[in-house]
């Protein structure tokens, strides 16, 4: 008896094994390597976030959404954005960290370099939805094809979107507003901004980013008759960062997320979630259509 059940188990172990070797040979990488020279006049010291900065004020209106159809048929432009991707691809904060004397010039980099390689794949795809068509052979969660599997050069080190995220930006920088400045080109992301500060500068961003994000209806909304508050599901997926940044200042966290909502939100919706006190919170769906004007 001992001798079929230990053949089961070696047989389950063996079919396992070959079903995750599938998997991973399936899902390997793809590597996307940018061959274009350096932007005009790009600095011999420092890093310049100006030709990017200029196709964004070119192509994002006043609400944040893209015009991907007219970029993808420029083809000028999509070699400009090839060409500060070649920047990005050339240096990073790792390889060549005197180009990033402080602090919010690395975080400014990882984070615009981040939204170029966004725009960078959809318009690879282009027409696309939703990100989540760009799918990997085995498609085990949601977007692993465009966030996982896919992979971009930075400083010449490859990461995938969802690695630059989680353990270049979010592991170094400790600072929640990120999330607010990211853009996943989808319409529950926050909006793309067409300014690129870097530097000092980078603080104001931030800031604005993050009030920005909680005052729209969309993200943020207090139900007093269900006494209930709907917001965005990134407070539930980076739910932790926004608690710990609340600890890490010595501000109370009784209430969770809607304690950090309600100390970087303006006037009326700060009055509104001081009543909302106790509320249930609900996660709005995320809505993963692409961020295109129409």
């Amino acid at each position: 008896m001992w001798n079929k059940i230990l053949l089961v188990v070696i047989i389950s172990v063996a079919v396992i094994a070959v079903l995750v070797g599938v998997f991973f040979v399936a899902n390997r990488p793809q590597l996307l390597t940018i061959t274009a020279p350096l932007p005009a006049d790009f600095p011999t010291d420092g890093f310049s976030h100006t030709s990017f900065e200029v196709l964004l004020k070119r192509y994002v209106d006043a609400s944040g959404e893209v015009d991907y159809e007219r970029w993808h048929d420029t083809a000028t432009d999509s070699r400009q954005l090839d060409s500060y991707l070649a920047a990005v691809s050339r240096f990073s904060p790792d390889a060549t960290p005197k180009r990033f004397e402080k602090r919010t010039d690395a975080l400014a980099y990882w984070l615009y370099s981040y939204n170029a390689y966004v725009i960078k794949s959809i318009l690879l795809h282009w027409p696309l939805k939703s990100v989540t068509e760009v799918k990997a052979p085995i498609e085990a969660r949601t977007g692993l094809g465009f966030f996982y599997q896919q992979r971009f050069l930075f400083g010449g080190t490859a990461y995938s979107l969802y690695a630059v995220e989680n353990d270049k930006i979010r592991a170094t920088f400790n600072d929640p507003r990120i999330h607010f400045v990211l853009n996943c080109a989808s319409a529950s992301c926050p909006v793309l901004r067409p300014e690129l500060p870097a530097g000092d500068e980078l603080e104001q961003l931030l800031q604005d980013s993050t009030t920005d994000f909680v005052s729209d209806p969309g993200n943020v909304r207090v139900d007093h008759e269900h006494k209930k508050v709907v917001v965005s599901t990134i407070f539930k997926w980076f739910r932790n960062d926004f608690i710990n940044d609340l600890r890490r200042r010595g501000v109370p966290a009784e209430n969770g997320v809607l304690d950090y909502i309600a100390g970087v939100a303006p006037e009326p919706l700060k009055a509104d979630l001081k009543v909302a006190a106790g509320y249930e919170i609900e996660y709005a769906d995320y809505d993963w259509t692409i961020n295109s004007q129409d």
